[in-house]
């Protein structure tokens, strides 16, 4: 064994002596200044996940941007990182911090179960806007370079080319998927790309599939099937982002039975239909029903079709809400009213999707809302629930007057609160929500 001694180690390893006339004569020593901690603004992701009938727990007020505030212990808000005076950027990977207060809010609320916030502490908005910052821009960097939205396509089946997408198992990384098209195929022309990755197909996500089930989904899906896809590189940034790739933050291309918005003027026999609470044959799920449209009417003006289910009620949201409730909201919109329905069959579709009809519904704005006019109103004092022939719940409280009795109809006036004042619609009229 060779050993050494401490005269050879000085004679490999020359000791360094420091002469404060010379300096340091090491290139390999290197002496610079910390570097400045970078000042500019980080946006923050926030992922909210409420239960079926709770609220995400808070307000959003319009006060120099989109303002979170009040913010309920123990809710989804605050389980995100939620802070008060957080400023909202982006809701669902949508930019809206140049929207419209109550465009925000439908959005919000017909997200269903879970909600993206992209947010700014109140300080960095603050200081975003005094320096000139472009909020869209920072927004977009904070996802990556190549970053875009999911795809939600959906693909009629061709008689003789079939859905024109082949599926195809990623090798060794078991549950995932990516697609091939045929060239002006039907999977192409609805938004598919070659080399998608396939996230989700007729509500079901494909990570809990194995390929013989896949295709056999694909085959029993009938005329047409529904999927989620994404392109590799902007899947990477929902990887680097922690972020789960669902519905609510995708690009709709070419979804069927779409939601009907209708603006109602109330006519002198009032609006001409009539809503009804019913159970839905098989499910006994409980709906709302738009019945008896009156020819001529102004209901069957605006587009209603008898059959047609209630979605919302001047952008509310309505579906979830007591019968009772949603009357008393149609009578507190005065002489007007805007009503967005969608058709059985549609209403199934999405229901199969695990999807809201109005969540990509957002073709018009509440602009009207804003100009609903304010009235004194009577309403007829009957209340008592009755049944009809086939068992459905009728409400005759929902038969509202204004001067004389009609036999069909239906007549929606604003209700005077206990103080004797009219109410007004919804605390979004102030520009402040609860959500």
């Amino acid at each position: 064994m060779r050993s050494t001694t401490g005269c050879q180690d000085a004679m490999e390893f020359p000791r360094f002596t420091f002469n404060p006339k010379k300096g340091i004569d090491n290139p390999a020593l290197v002496i610079t200044d910390d570097p400045e901690p970078d000042q500019s603004p980080m946006p923050r992701l926030c992922h909210l996940k409420r239960l079926e009938g709770q609220n995400f727990g808070f307000y959003l007020r319009m006060d120099q941007g989109f303002e979170i505030r009040d913010i309920e212990p123990w809710s989804p808000a605050e389980h995100s990182g939620l802070k008060d005076g957080d400023r909202v950027l982006e809701v669902n990977e949508e930019y809206v911090d140049n929207m419209d207060f109550y465009r925000v809010v439908r959005k919000i609320q017909s997200c269903g179960l879970q909600l993206f916030l992209l947010v700014l502490r109140r300080e960095e908005y603050e200081q975003s806007l005094s320096l000139g910052v472009d909020l869209q821009m920072l927004a977009k960097a904070s996802k990556g370079d190549r970053w875009s939205r999911p795809r939600l396509c959906h693909i009629n089946r061709h008689p003789v080319h079939g859905l024109g997408i082949t599926i195809v198992s990623v090798e060794g990384q078991k549950g995932q998927y990516t697609v091939s098209t045929m060239t002006d195929g039907p999977a192409e022309k609805a938004g598919v790309c070659t080399g998608d990755k396939l996230i989700w197909i007729n509500g079901a996500m494909v990570s809990t599939l194995t390929h013989s089930t896949l295709n056999r989904t694909v085959k029993k899906s009938g005329d047409s099937v529904t999927v989620l896809v994404i392109d590799r590189e902007s899947e990477s940034c929902y990887v680097r982002r922690k972020m789960p790739i669902l519905p609510m933050v995708a690009q709709c291309c070419g979804l069927p039975h779409t939601a009907k918005t209708m603006h109602l003027v109330k006519g002198r026999d009032g609006y001409g239909f009539l809503l009804r609470q019913e159970k839905l044959a098989g499910n006994q799920r409980i709906v709302h029903v738009l019945r008896e449209v009156d020819m001529g009417s102004p209901a069957e003006v605006s587009g209603m079709e008898d059959g047609d289910l209630l979605l919302a009620v001047n952008g509310k949201p309505v579906e979830s809400m007591e019968h009772e409730d949603i009357v008393k909201k149609i009578r507190q919109s005065g002489d007007e009213v805007i009503l967005t329905s969608i058709s059985i069959r549609g209403r199934d579709f999405y229901r199969e999707l695990g999807i809201s009809p109005v969540l990509f519904h957002d073709k018009s704005t509440l602009q009207d809302d804003m100009q609903l006019t304010v009235s004194n109103c009577t309403k007829n004092q009957s209340e008592t629930p009755l049944r009809d022939g086939n068992g459905c719940l009728t409400y005759p409280a929902m038969y509202f007057q204004d001067i004389e009795e009609t036999s069909s109809g239906f007549h929606s006036n604003c209700s005077p609160d206990q103080s004797g004042t009219l109410t007004t619609l919804l605390s979004e009229r102030t520009c402040d929500a609860f959500l």
